[in-house]
């Protein structure tokens, strides 16, 4: 009897307590600090999140060589800085009442919508 082949198997969403422009305080790592930062993005499969200005990345890349030559500049090099993801459990949430961080909380409302709840002030996020 022949084996039956193997189903990739689908990446599960983990569930995140923060979203794409939530402001968030850095609570380990590099970034590190007392300012609030924007998340510019969310990577839910890898329980992952995308924070401005932490964890970033510079690359080296070539000019444009369309004239030719040193002239146009083949020996010179720019940097591009790309924010590469950190795990979200090293970003909290920061309270929209006293600024400070805090966790969240789900709550349903009386419409039967799921509500982020903030902890600390038991404001809705």
């Amino acid at each position: 009897m022949p084996k039956r082949p193997q189903i990739a198997k689908r990446a599960e969403r983990k569930k995140l307590h923060v979203k794409t422009g939530d402001m968030v305080m850095i609570l380990s790592g590099d970034g590190r600090s007392k300012t609030p930062r924007k998340v510019l993005s969310t990577l839910a499969s890898e329980g992952k999140v995308v924070v401005e200005g932490v964890n970033v990345m510079k690359k080296a890349q070539k000019q444009n060589q369309q004239q030719g030559g040193r002239q146009a500049g083949i020996n010179e090099e720019n940097f591009i800085e790309k924010p590469m993801p950190i795990h979200a459990s090293k970003v909290a949430l920061i309270d929209p009442k006293s600024g400070e961080r805090t966790r969240v909380r789900f709550q349903v409302d009386k419409e039967g919508k799921k509500q982020r709840v903030a902890v600390k002030s038991g404001q809705t996020v």
